[in-house]
Protein backbone atom coordinates (compact mmCIF):
# COMPACT_ATOMS: atom_id res chain seq x y z
CA UNK A 1 0.00 0.00 0.00
CA UNK A 2 2.82 2.33 0.87
CA UNK A 3 4.56 1.77 -2.52
CA UNK A 4 1.32 2.50 -4.34
CA UNK A 5 0.90 5.74 -2.40
CA UNK A 6 4.49 6.85 -3.08
CA UNK A 7 4.10 5.94 -6.78
CA UNK A 8 0.96 8.10 -6.97
CA UNK A 9 2.79 11.03 -5.38
CA UNK A 10 5.72 10.60 -7.79
CA UNK A 11 3.43 10.51 -10.84
CA UNK A 12 1.50 13.58 -9.73
CA UNK A 13 4.75 15.45 -9.06
CA UNK A 14 6.14 14.58 -12.48
CA UNK A 15 2.84 15.40 -14.18
CA UNK A 16 3.28 19.08 -13.45
CA UNK A 17 6.88 19.15 -14.62
CA UNK A 18 7.16 20.98 -17.95
CA UNK A 19 10.53 19.38 -18.72
CA UNK A 20 8.85 15.99 -18.88
CA UNK A 21 6.07 17.20 -21.19
CA UNK A 22 8.65 18.79 -23.49
CA UNK A 23 10.48 15.48 -23.71
CA UNK A 24 7.46 13.19 -24.08
CA UNK A 25 5.25 14.19 -27.02
CA UNK A 26 2.75 12.12 -28.95
CA UNK A 27 3.68 10.93 -32.42
CA UNK A 28 1.88 12.88 -35.13
CA UNK A 29 1.62 11.56 -38.65
CA UNK A 30 2.12 13.56 -41.83
CA UNK A 31 -1.25 14.31 -43.42
CA UNK A 32 -1.40 14.82 -47.19
CA UNK A 33 -4.67 15.76 -48.84
CA UNK A 34 -5.61 16.64 -52.39
CA UNK A 35 -3.79 16.66 -55.70
CA UNK A 36 -0.02 17.16 -55.64
CA UNK A 37 0.73 19.26 -58.71
CA UNK A 38 4.39 19.86 -59.50
CA UNK A 39 5.92 22.68 -61.51
CA UNK A 40 6.95 20.08 -64.11
CA UNK A 41 3.32 19.01 -64.57
CA UNK A 42 2.16 22.61 -64.97
CA UNK A 43 4.89 23.34 -67.50
CA UNK A 44 3.40 20.62 -69.75
CA UNK A 45 0.14 22.56 -70.01
CA UNK A 46 -0.33 24.71 -73.10
CA UNK A 47 -3.21 27.04 -73.98
CA UNK A 48 -5.73 25.32 -76.25
CA UNK A 49 -5.37 21.84 -74.72
CA UNK A 50 -8.58 19.83 -74.38
CA UNK A 51 -10.09 18.77 -71.06
CA UNK A 52 -8.94 15.19 -71.64
CA UNK A 53 -5.34 16.30 -72.22
CA UNK A 54 -5.36 18.41 -69.04
CA UNK A 55 -6.84 15.50 -67.07
CA UNK A 56 -4.09 13.23 -68.43
CA UNK A 57 -1.36 15.64 -67.27
CA UNK A 58 -2.77 16.75 -63.90
CA UNK A 59 -5.17 13.95 -63.00
CA UNK A 60 -8.79 14.37 -61.97
CA UNK A 61 -9.55 17.69 -60.27
CA UNK A 62 -10.25 17.72 -56.55
CA UNK A 63 -13.09 20.18 -57.05
CA UNK A 64 -15.33 20.54 -60.07
CA UNK A 65 -18.33 22.78 -59.57
CA UNK A 66 -21.63 22.17 -61.37
CA UNK A 67 -22.24 25.92 -61.54
CA UNK A 68 -18.73 26.67 -62.87
CA UNK A 69 -18.15 23.80 -65.30
CA UNK A 70 -15.30 25.68 -67.00
CA UNK A 71 -13.17 25.77 -63.83
CA UNK A 72 -11.26 22.91 -62.25
CA UNK A 73 -9.59 23.38 -58.88
CA UNK A 74 -6.57 21.41 -57.75
CA UNK A 75 -5.88 21.85 -54.04
CA UNK A 76 -3.03 20.26 -52.09
CA UNK A 77 -2.53 20.46 -48.34
CA UNK A 78 0.37 18.97 -46.39
CA UNK A 79 0.41 19.07 -42.59
CA UNK A 80 3.61 17.48 -41.31
CA UNK A 81 3.61 15.99 -37.84
CA UNK A 82 6.25 18.52 -36.89
CA UNK A 83 6.42 21.70 -38.93
CA UNK A 84 4.37 24.26 -40.76
CA UNK A 85 1.32 23.71 -42.92
CA UNK A 86 1.89 23.85 -46.69
CA UNK A 87 -0.89 24.59 -49.18
CA UNK A 88 -0.95 24.84 -52.95
CA UNK A 89 -3.88 25.89 -55.09
CA UNK A 90 -4.26 25.77 -58.86
CA UNK A 91 -7.34 26.69 -60.86
CA UNK A 92 -7.58 25.60 -64.49
CA UNK A 93 -9.94 27.76 -66.55
CA UNK A 94 -11.45 26.51 -69.82
CA UNK A 95 -13.17 28.55 -72.51
CA UNK A 96 -15.02 26.67 -75.23
CA UNK A 97 -13.72 23.33 -73.97
CA UNK A 98 -10.07 24.42 -74.37
CA UNK A 99 -7.52 25.47 -71.74
CA UNK A 100 -7.55 29.27 -71.49
CA UNK A 101 -5.50 30.16 -68.41
CA UNK A 102 -4.21 29.07 -65.02
CA UNK A 103 -4.65 30.80 -61.67
CA UNK A 104 -3.12 30.07 -58.30
CA UNK A 105 0.17 29.33 -56.57
CA UNK A 106 1.72 27.18 -59.31
CA UNK A 107 2.11 28.88 -62.69
CA UNK A 108 3.43 27.74 -66.02
CA UNK A 109 6.75 29.13 -67.17
CA UNK A 110 5.00 31.01 -69.98
CA UNK A 111 2.68 32.75 -67.51
CA UNK A 112 5.42 33.60 -65.03
CA UNK A 113 6.19 37.31 -64.97
CA UNK A 114 9.45 38.32 -66.57
CA UNK A 115 12.22 39.76 -64.44
CA UNK A 116 12.03 43.54 -64.37
CA UNK A 117 14.74 45.24 -66.38
CA UNK A 118 17.71 46.28 -64.31
CA UNK A 119 18.68 49.90 -64.15
CA UNK A 120 21.96 50.64 -65.96
CA UNK A 121 24.93 51.20 -63.72
CA UNK A 122 25.79 54.83 -63.12
CA UNK A 123 28.96 56.03 -64.80
CA UNK A 124 31.65 57.30 -62.42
Amino acid sequence: MRTLFSAAILVSALGGCSALTDFVKPYRIDVRQGNFVTQEMVSQLKPGMSREQVRFVLGAPLLSDVFHADRWDYVYRFQPGKGDLQERKLAVIFEGGKLARLEGDVQSEEAAPADPPKAPAAKP
